[in-house]
């Protein structure tokens, strides 16, 4: 492993300097469960103090990348998951099949006027009522993803009082007979907006995967819900299948 690069005149703290290029490291070089060369070993490399190397390891730490063990030293955590996109995915079931522990949390809903790409994606009039529907996904209790959903109030009355958490697309099913499935999704790479870093306790400077999809009832193809996916992108990888 070369000498690595910072620069003291960079702008950015030294010790975020450091954080970012062992994260690339440890996306591109190790494994789940390998061990990191110890704190001094990595000093040394980066040519600054085990203060400094310290406070980038535990910046890595609270987000879940590493993980420090007493008397062994710091390890590799198996955080990113393969998360398959296709016509019928499904958060929960996905992640089951995965063996990880889903939970999903509401945090908003209101009812807004649909504008600009909310109507154009559901078909809407523009100013028509939607019920925007924010979520907190989690697996075994650490975020992973925030989706804002967008649904029509006059189709769907009483959804926002009616819909308490869990799988949404199977409380529409139940409730509505309304089975969806995915048409579009486009997935760009973007920094966190508003407070979703601090709702994937993440730092704001990390980009997450952003996913916009539009999911349609599968008896007459009429779109039923726009969805705004942003993942953590340390935590993820997306499989999209047809």
């Amino acid at each position: 492993m070369s000498l690595y690069a910072v620069t003291r005149d960079h702008g950015a703290a030294l010790y975020a300097q450091i954080a970012r290029q062992l994260e690339q490291d440890v996306t591109n070089l190790y494994a789940a469960g390998d061990c990191l060369p110890s704190e001094g070993d990595l000093a040394q490399r980066f040519g600054v103090n085990r203060h400094t190397l310290r406070r980038a390891i535990d910046q890595l730490v609270t987000v879940g990348l590493l993980e420090r063990r007493h008397g062994r030293g710091v390890f590799v955590l198996d955080t990113q998951i393969n998360y398959q996109i296709g016509a019928g995915t499904r958060f929960t079931e996905n992640l089951a099949a995965l063996g990880l522990q889903a939970e999903n949390r509401i945090l908003r809903k209101q009812t807004l006027p649909a504008v600009g790409r909310i109507a154009e994606r559901l078909g809407l009039a523009v100013n028509a009522p939607v019920f925007w529907i924010e979520t907190l996904r989690t697996t075994d209790a650490r975020p992973l993803c925030v989706i804002s959903h967008f649904i029509s109030a006059t189709r769907f009355a009483g959804l926002d009082e009616q819909y308490a958490g869990g799988s949404l697309h199977q409380f529409l099913a139940a409730t509505h007979g309304c089975k969806l499935s995915r048409t579009e999704s486009l997935v760009t790479a973007v920094l966190p907006q508003g407070d979703d870093a601090r709702l994937l306790a993440m730092p704001q400077h990390w980009p997450v995967l952003r996913v916009k999809s539009v999911n349609v009832d599968d008896r007459d193809g009429t779109p039923v819900e726009y969805a705004i996916a942003r993942f953590r992108a340390d935590r993820i990888q997306l499989r999209i299948n047809p």
